[in-house]
């Protein structure tokens, strides 16, 4: 019995295990969506445990699969568990799990990328940006798949506020694994911060820095290039990196924080005088110059024939 005054700890009802919900089910872990399932325990309440005292906390997990770090939220005394999976295969492994703790998990049979997640959650959970985070928290186990288009969704929500951040600074937590085959994971526990490193722009800073790891073994000067329209090129580059104090002989990775910054801050003053610069994109030159390329060549062709 629970001691006077205190609720009882929540436990999951004796259950399949892991693999015997893949057997039952005849599961298999998809290479072409980078799928891998976790099935030990130990494992998963491990990452679970990153999250933070997740007792009574509203959670939100991400690509479930056949539900190992579901059963380690559920143990951690959440209030509400909103499942959101988008492979049909395992939705009646998650049902089974639903039944096993009544009033706690909702499923949603949809993709994360489109999923609206400014409804996922009570209003009353809603705290202002400048506050502790609220009691909600994200937890997800993903795929290479779709690890880096939803990062940067998710960035994106942070730097507007919306999305799962319009309840203020959501904390999340989720693993990345390096190949299906391999069982390496990283895990990595996101807070918002108050006060942006980089106060620009979401998408100005995403396009400085996709340029720079564009070339990611390459000498930074090389990425940070593509800025920059082929008329100018050299210039305007130089301009950038001598402005922003950035050595152009530096790797991508080697960059720090402040000197990403600079490169962010000195990079909007340009858009500013030059508003092409914003809307320049580097690939769409190179399929133009192709283009013209290939016509011009074809042109070649059709008037040799004639001859």
């Amino acid at each position: 019995m629970a001691a006077p005054g205190k609720a009882a700890a929540f436990r999951l009802p004796p259950l399949p295990t892991i693999g015997e919900i893949i057997k039952l089910y005849r599961l298999k872990a998809q290479k072409q969506l980078s799928q891998n399932f976790l099935l030990d325990l130990r494992l998963t309440d491990k990452i679970v445990r990153h999250a933070g005292n997740l007792k009574n906390a509203h959670v939100c997990e991400v690509g479930p699969g056949p539900g190992g770090i579901t059963r380690s939220i559920l143990s951690a005394g959440v209030e509400q568990l909103l499942l959101i999976e988008k492979d049909a295969r395992f939705i009646p492994g998650l049902q089974l799990l639903s039944e096993a703790a009544p009033g706690k998990v909702r499923i949603i049979h949809g993709d994360i990328l489109t999923y609206k997640m400014e409804k996922a959650f009570p209003k009353h959970l809603k705290k202002n940006w400048e506050d502790e985070p609220p009691g909600i928290h994200i937890i997800g186990n993903l795929p290479f798949s779709v690890s880096t288009p939803l990062i940067i969704k998710w960035l994106e929500n942070v730097s507007k506020k919306d999305g799962p951040f319009i309840y203020g600074r959501t904390q999340m937590t989720l693993t990345f694994q390096k190949e299906v085959a391999e069982v390496d994971v990283a895990v990595v526990h996101f807070t918002p911060l108050v006060q942006p490193k980089i106060e620009q722009p979401f998408e100005l800073v995403e396009k400085v820095v996709r340029s720079v790891f564009q070339f990611r073994r390459k000498y930074c000067f090389r990425g940070l290039e593509t800025l920059f329209p082929e008329s100018g090129r050299l210039k305007r580059t130089e301009h950038l990196m001598m402005t922003a104090n950035v050595d152009p002989t530096l790797r991508p990775f080697q960059l720090s924080m402040s000197q990403f910054r600079n490169l962010c801050n000195t990079y909007r003053k340009m858009c500013d005088e030059d508003p092409s610069l914003f809307v320049y994109n580097y690939r769409e030159e190179l399929k133009e110059k192709k283009r013209r390329k290939l016509l011009k060549s074809t042109e070649e062709t059709e008037e040799e024939n004639e001859l």
